[in-house]
Order: C-alpha cells, then structure tokens, then sequence
C-alpha cells in the first residue's frame, strides 16, 4: 500500500477541467455523457456551478497568521480535509473498477468515500478497503425485508454513516441517457459498440476487469437478466419516494449516524431535525433530477443560517474545485462532496485518478486558505463577502 503521506499528482492535469477534457477522450460517448450531463435542458447542471462561484471570499492580509489546516471533525471522526466522495451510480461503466479505485484513494487520505446502493462495487469489498469507514447510501426498496438486510449488510462492513436519498421520486428525464440506451429499460445500440471500438484502452480495462454489474444489488437478482428484465426489476425494487414514515424505523434500527440526502428545503430540514437524523447533505443531485428548481447553495446558505446549530449541514452539486469547496464553506456548510470531478479524474487517469483529484482539490483549498488568512476550516464564513440585504 503506497504511504498515505504520498503525494500523487500529474502536473499535466492542474485542474478538474482538464480531467475533464481527457476523460472525454479516453472514454465512450455514452458513459461519459452519463455522468456529464443533468436532466431535460441541463439549466441547473450549469447554474449549480456558476452560482457556488458567485460567491466572493474577503482576504485579511495584515492580521497574525500561523497556517492553514484542512483537517476537519465530523460524527466524531477528524478527515483530513472538509470534502469527501460522492455517492455515484453505475461507476465502473465510466472506469471499470472505478469505485474501488477511488475507496482505497479516500482511505489513504482519510476523507470519506460514500458507495451507491446502485453502483459496482459490493458492500462488503469496500468496506474490507476502507477498514469500514465507507458511508453507504440507501435507495429506499420497496420490500421491508430487503431494506433491512442492506442496512445489516452497511452495519456489518462497519459503515459508520448511513445516507438516505430523498431526491428520486421519479427517474429524472436526461435526453443524452436516452439516445444512449441509458435510461431504464438500458439497451446497448449499435452506436455504443462502435464508440467502445473507438476507445481501446477503456474496452481492454473493462475486458479485464469484467462487465460491470449492479453488485450491491446481485445477491436479489435473478441470474442472467437481460436489459428489459433489468429496469423491470429496478422498477419494481424501489419506492422511490422518501417520506417521514419510511425515515422513522431506518432510525430506530440504525445505530450510526443517519443523513438525509437531497434537501432543498428548510421544511425538510425541520424534518429531519425532529426526525433524530444526524445531518443532512443539501443537494439537487447534480442537476440530475429537476432542472426547474434551485441551485444548491442558494437554499445551503439559507439553511445553514437558520438551522446549523441544531443539525449539520453538508453539501453537494456543482463543485468542481479548491475555490469552489471554499465558497460552499463559507456559505455554511460544515462539509462537502464531490461526485463528476472524481469520475473525470479516474476516467482520464484509471488507477491514479482519484489520488491525483484528492490531492488536487487538497492543494487548491489550502491555497486559497493561506490567501485570504483562513487558518481552520470553521472561519470560513468569517472571510464571505455579503450583500446589502445579508445574503
């Protein structure tokens, strides 16, 4: 295992953007396209990001300053940044193996990496890489005995956060999945295998490494479903909609700590304090789900004010650097995720991607740390610039 001191960085790709730039290269249109673009006309994917950059930070130049400190307490363990790995579905299509990849990069950095209900690694393998400090994120199935076993299953791995996603009642419109068989039922067109074709390198990793494959979901599948079996049974597997009364018993029987995934509101919010949950991530799901709606830091700063001393308040959905992560905290949030700038940085780099985003991300934030005279990860909302009316 490579020193977790280590630093891993190809200074051929100083920024997410450029990650970006390769992995459109060096993977298939389809799966590229799957995790790059949001739903219908992909408003709120843009206004995600460009609205997090709207917001200004204020440098103190002349006071004492001894340093800037990335390491940052959260549910009772010190990471060693405020960001963490996303929750990403079908991974390893954009990189095969790619949740392990990136599993085994968030271990060495002591930063949190939260695995998919749906994505292509199995529970258990990424809680063995992480020592269990893997979260686990929970679509909500439909049958109460299988709910419960995927939560005995996170226990088990030794997860110490288990996610509940609230932002899915529906399966959002994306064009681009569309065209590219993506969507439910998925089907493989004749456009796909000639992109694969045109892609060596990513069809030999994925000849290695096999298909990629629902694994956290295998032991409830039949065998050798094909493509409309397929999105028959993730049809009929979950309910979608999260309510309070499917909250209430994941709290009783989960007896780590509880966050709720998507809100955009302080009304959910109130819920989930009432609720006894341990935190919530305001997210709009990367733009993936409602392009009318919101973008994430705009309701993150109202809530954060309004209720960051009963609950903590994380954030996802259009952070896509150093700068950016630093703009969210001092907006209020105690903690970030990143999903696509880790997915651009494996599919561009493969094994190396996701030590060389961490490291990246890492770099940028404690520059502009030492910047603007930041010294703890807690002051940032001390350096935000405010309007006339305190927004």
């Amino acid at each position: 295992m490579r020193n977790q001191k280590e630093i891993v960085f190809d200074s051929r790709y100083p920024s997410v953007d450029d990650l970006r730039t390769k992995a459109q290269k060096q993977i298939p249109r389809f799966a590229f396209e799957y995790i790059d673009g949001g739903c219908n006309e992909e408003i709120n994917l843009h206004k995600n990001t460009r609205e997090i950059r709207e917001v200004e930070l204020v440098p103190s130049y002349l006071n004492s300053y001894k340093g800037a400190n990335l390491k940052t307490e959260l549910f009772g363990h010190t990471y060693d940044a405020p960001f963490g790995i996303a929750p990403v579905g079908l991974q390893g299509l954009m990189w095969p193996n790619a949740a392990e990849i990136l599993a085994k990069a968030a271990y060495r950095h002591n930063i949190p990496f939260v695995l998919s209900t749906v994505t292509t690694s199995s529970i258990e393998r990424i809680g063995e890489l992480t020592e269990g400090r893997a979260w686990f994120q929970l679509y909500h199935p439909t049958e109460e005995e299988l709910r419960n076993d995927l939560i005995r299953r996170a226990e088990a791995a030794g997860c110490p956060v288990l996610v509940l996603l609230c932002d899915t009642p529906t399966f959002g419109f994306r064009p681009k999945e569309i065209r590219n068989g993506l969507s439910m039922p998925p089907k493989m067109t004749l456009s796909n295998l000639l992109q694969i074709f045109g892609k060596p390198r990513w069809a030999f990793e994925t000849l290695k490494h096999g298909q990629p494959g629902f694994e956290v979901l295998k032991p409830y599948m039949s065998k050798n479903l094909n493509l409309k079996q397929l999105g028959l049974f993730m049809d009929q597997t979950f309910s979608k909609r999260m309510d309070v009364d499917k909250i209430a018993p994941i709290r009783d029987l989960w007896k780590g700590k509880l966050v709720l995934k998507g809100v955009v509101t302080e009304h959910d919010t109130e819920k989930a304090v009432q609720l006894g949950l341990d935190g919530i991530i305001v997210s709009n799901h990367g733009g993936r789900q409602l392009d009318a709606g919101e973008s994430a830091i705009k309701p993150l700063t109202r809530i954060a004010k309004n209720h960051g001393d009963k609950i903590t308040v994380m954030m996802d959905s259009g952070l896509r650097s150093g700068p950016d992560i630093a703009r969210t905290l001092g907006s209020g949030a105690q903690f970030t995720f990143l999903g696509r700038a880790f997915m651009y940085g494996v599919a561009a780099l493969g094994k190396l991607g996701g030590e060389h985003t961490i490291s990246l991300l890492k770099t940028q934030l404690k520059q502009v740390m030492e910047q603007i005279g930041c010294g703890e990860i807690h002051e940032f909302p001390t350096f935000r610039k405010v309007d006339d009316q305190g927004k």
